[in-house]
């Protein structure tokens, strides 16, 4: 009988998604020569190999392929059933790492973070700011439990099998201009047509963010944007166009509440929306990770 380590199963998990023993190494905190060791050990495990050259680097082979398939079943198994105990025993303890672009980090995990502290002491809360895209291949890998994304209208993004999406906040897209621009004056919604000489500044190539900014310009106003700046610092777009430097799109969750050298107006030609999207894993969740959902739907709520 074949007896497998969970452990080294993951790390097979993790180079069938990462595609690298590198990539695999970066993402978990070991060297690459741990990570080829504890495969080589797993294919001493199966009793047959897993890994085929490719190049200068290795791929998984046709055993290596199926074997991934089964760990993927198996490793949700055990999360499922650590989960189904926690809940049975009703102890609220454990580690849970949760992630989101900044306006979720700062407006629904940090004051998530906060009443778990209060009201569930020993769970330990460990929160990261990154985009959605960066955020899937660990959570998918169990690495990461909760993860904060934005949707924009006309902008879906890719849903991997095995993970849970839920629609938090949803908020309208909102044209930000120096307070001194002349389209800013009168208060009315501003024709996205109107900007086409504008300098705009957006998040990095390939977010949602970016890619709203650039489709909007180009369904809206029919023109590509002179898009010369690029942060997914929220505060960094608003600095620049506090300078007079830039326009932009945002989300009011990104906004100061008051900001005299900046003005807030709707956009003229359509009622562009963003969604806050969390995504979890479909396997039962542990008491902790439920905990910390129900801290963030309720700072959705106020968030409303």
């Amino acid at each position: 009988m074949v007896a497998l380590d969970l452990r080294r199963l993951g790390f097979l998990r993790e180079f069938e998604e990462r595609g690298t023993l590198g990539a695999v190494a970066a993402a978990l905190g070991y060297s690459p020569s741990t990570i080829s060791q504890q495969l080589a050990l797993l294919e001493k495990d199966a009793g047959t190999r897993l890994f085929e050259k490719a190049g200068r680097g290795l791929r998984l082979n046709d055993a290596g392929r199926l074997l991934a398939q089964h760990a993927r079943i198996l490793l949700s198994a055990a999360e499922a059933a650590e989960a189904d105990l926690a809940a049975l025993s009703g102890d609220v303890r454990g580690t849970v790492r949760a992630g989101g672009l900044q306006s979720a980090a700062r407006r629904l995990l940090v004051p998530a973070v906060a009443r778990m502290m209060v009201e569930h002491p020993r769970v330990r809360v460990e929160i990261f700011e990154l985009e959605l895209e960066q955020s899937l291949p660990g959570l998918r890998l169990g690495a990461v439990d909760l993860v904060i994304g934005d949707e924009y209208d006309g902008h879906p993004r890719p849903r991997p099998d095995g993970l849970r999406y839920t629609i938090a906040l949803e908020e309208a897209i909102k044209v930000i201009l120096p307070a001194a621009h002349p389209l800013a004056r009168d208060g009315r919604p501003v024709p996205i047509t109107g900007l086409r000489s504008d300098i705009w500044t957006a998040s990095a190539e390939g977010t949602g963010h970016h890619a709203m900014v650039v489709g909007t310009c180009r369904t809206f106003g029919g023109y590509e944007p002179d898009l010369r700046h690029r942060s997914n610092d929220a505060d960094v777009q608003l600095e620049l166009v506090r300078a007079g430097a830039a326009v932009a799109l945002m989300p009011p969750l990104a906004l100061p509440a008051e900001d005299q050298f900046i003005a807030v107006r709707d956009i003229a030609e359509t009622n562009l929306k963003r969604r806050l999207v969390v995504v979890t894993r479909e396997t039962p969740a542990a008491p902790a990770l439920t905990a910390l959902l129900s801290a963030v739907r309720r700072g959705a709520a106020e968030a409303r």
